[in-house]
């Protein structure tokens, strides 16, 4: 139940946003999509047509949707609605519902039933003491029983030669595809329909907008509600619901958080008579707490394979999540961190890592003075084990503080230096990387979406709990990068070594290994990367920017990191001609190469199979060389 508490609390410190329309661009940034805090009592569905009537109830016009998303009330019976339960919601709804000619276009008789029960509850909104005038000027239009007939007059539907809905648009036929046909996957008569009012001369919400109508329907809702009992979710006496809400990953999703209607198999086994001697919950809670967590899924949640994983605070929604990265995690923390200046002194993008540490610190003292300290950070992971029942995976509760000491200490033992597209153009980026690019590091190009989730899982309480990254990702994510060749770019390959180096960095937390190069590290892997950086650069000098092939480093890399000793002999053989075409360059690399192998111990070069800490090594020499080539094209010393 704490999970309910935490998502009932965050929609009662949010009651300001309810029925609030907000937009958000989707992760791959192509599309602007709509979500919002629903009210209670209310629900979304995708409406294909829309039909707007005038003051006096007659139809003004109608029009097709693109399959957009609307706001409408309903109740618990037809929230749950399934199969042949031919129960309707409040106002907006399928044909079969809203149009009394239904039966007459269709020929289905077994189905008229459901509009006299749309009509008959909508009269019962429109003569309580809270009806709205909007609501009776549908309920006006919708009560002459015409809505289908209408709708083929304005070209919205259309008929066979037997004066039934069609079923389908023939292909064969010469007349341009009728939009409706486009936009629905089945029949006509599936067709979702919402209404609106039209007022001239006068600026007022749409019916699926306006919170006076949300509010009006709310209070007369709340007149049908009952059985009262104790809420164990606020221990208030209030009253109880046993159908909960569904629909709360996507429009179409079907599995509950919530159910027990299995009143003969196993669900009881004897212990309860019924599911409310398992548990109470108030209606009011039930609706807030399942409409905060679709709102929250819809504003920040990660959908993968339909696997949810959230994190939200209670008193500040938006908190940096912990399975991306830090950067991505909030705009306040992005700063300049893409344009950080190279060091004058070193020639070295040394400041990428102190920006870093500042960005760190800085969060931290941010949180005490943003949030209170009573505040909590919620993290929740939920999948459907049926395509009916969703199961809570994971959830906890922690103290502000404690969260951002623990997400902090993550991002401060992963990070290395990245590099990201930012608006088409490659820009350097120091930190951790994200789960999601963990997991194509390590099990890609092109993981499937159950592979990536799990990983997503398993990492978790690696930033929670503190424990050491799951074996089999680290070393997946250094064979990968231990073999270039397999990648279809330089630039995959280059990601893939990155983040490699970031969960070794972590593997090896505690020994300061660093993107800067560590020339006292005298141990075997990390000096041994550090010959093979130096036998790739040194052949890319020598190649020179028109020859793109693979150098004999490259090549011979996944070789390399099985049998040092071996490969490095064929290695440093195939470099003489390039070491005699450079030249006087060719003598510093050769000296550079002698310097590294002076510091091996005699016994340690030898051919055992090398760590992931040769990575390590590799890319912290392969960047401090090139860092200094960029300085000699600066006007500074040549290597």
């Amino acid at each position: 139940m704490s999970y309910l508490r935490a998502l009932y609390e965050t929609y009662e410190n949010n009651l300001d946003k309810a029925g609030e329309i907000e937009p958000k661009i989707t992760r791959d940034g192509k599309k602007m999509i709509e979500y919002t805090l629903l009210p209670i009592s209310h629900t979304t569905q995708t409406a294909h047509i829309e039909v707007t009537v005038d003051m006096n109830g007659d139809l003004f016009e109608a029009k097709v949707l693109d399959k957009v998303s609307v706001i409408l009330p309903f109740t618990e019976e037809s929230g749950s609605r399934a199969g042949k339960n031919y129960v309707p919601h409040m106002l907006h709804d399928k044909l079969m519902f809203v149009a009394g000619d239904f039966v007459q276009y269709t020929g289905q008789e077994d189905k008229k039933e459901g509009y006299q029960k749309y009509i008959k509850q909508l009269q019962a909104w429109c003569e309580s003491p809270y009806n709205h005038p909007d609501i009776n000027t549908i309920y006006k239009y919708v009560k002459k029983g015409t809505l289908i007939q209408d709708l083929i007059s304005s070209k919205i539907l259309h008929i066979d030669g037997l004066g039934k809905l069609l079923k389908k648009w023939s292909v064969k036929s010469e007349e341009p595809k009728p939009e409706i046909f486009s936009v629905l996957t089945g029949d006509q008569e599936s067709a979702f329909v919402r209404f609106n009012v039209h007022h001239p001369g006068a600026v007022t919400d749409d019916v699926w907008k306006n919170k006076d109508i949300f509010k009006s329907y709310i209070d007369f809702y709340n007149t049908k509600l009952k059985d009262s009992d104790i809420c164990y979710v606020t221990g208030d006496v209030s009253p109880i619901v046993e159908r909960h809400p569904n629909k709360l990953r996507n429009s179409g999703d079907k599995a509950k958080l919530i159910s027990g209607n299995d009143s003969s198999g196993f669900t009881f086994r004897g212990r309860f008579m019924n599911t409310n001697e398992v548990a109470n919950i108030s209606y009011d809670v039930s609706q807030k707490a399942h409409n905060a967590l679709k709102w929250l899924i819809d504003k920040q949640g990660r959908t993968i394979d339909g696997r949810v994983f959230l994190v939200w605070g209670s008193k500040n929604i938006d908190v940096p999540q912990v399975s991306e990265n830090l950067a991505d995690s909030s705009n306040s923390i992005l700063l300049n961190l893409f344009e950080l200046p190279k060091d004058n002194k070193t020639g070295t993008r040394s400041g990428l890592a102190n920006k870093y540490t500042q960005l760190l610190s800085g969060i931290g003292k941010n949180i005490d003075i943003k949030l209170a300290e009573e505040s909590k950070v919620y993290i929740l992971t939920i999948d459907a084990a049926t395509p009916g029942r969703l199961a809570v995976l994971n959830y906890r509760d922690l103290d502000i503080n404690e969260y951002f000491e623990r997400l902090l200490t993550w991002h401060d033992s992963c990070s290395w230096r990245h590099m990201r597209k930012v608006e088409n153009e490659w820009k350097e980026f120091y930190g951790s990387p994200s789960f999601y690019t963990i997991a194509h590091a390590a099990y890609g190009p092109r993981p499937s979406d159950k592979v990536v989730k799990g990983v997503m899982e398993r990492l978790l309480p690696c930033v929670m709990d503190g424990r050491q990254i799951p074996l089999d990702i680290v070393q997946n994510a250094i064979q990968r990068a231990s073999n270039p060749l397999a990648f279809e770019g330089t630039w995959e390959w280059q990601q893939a070594l990155s983040v490699a180096c970031s969960i070794v960095k972590k593997q090896c937390e505690g020994e300061d290994y660093t993107v800067a190069l560590d020339k006292t590290n005298t141990e075997r892997d990390y000096l041994y990367g550090r010959l093979l950086a130096v036998a790739d650069v040194l052949e890319r000098n020598a190649l020179g920017k028109e020859e793109n092939r693979p150098t004999n480093a490259i090549r011979y890399m996944n070789a390399f990191a099985r049998n040092p000793e071996r490969t490095w002999s064929t290695i440093q053989a195939n470099l003489q001609p390039y070491i005699m075409k450079l030249r006087e360059k060719g003598t510093f690399f050769t000296k550079l190469i002698d310097e590294i192998g002076s510091q091996f111990n005699y016994e340690e070069f030898n051919n055992k199979s090398l760590s992931g800490k040769y990575l390590l090594g590799f890319y912290s020499q392969r960047q401090d060389l090139y860092t200094k080539k960029d300085k000699a094209e600066e006007g500074e010393r040549t290597i």
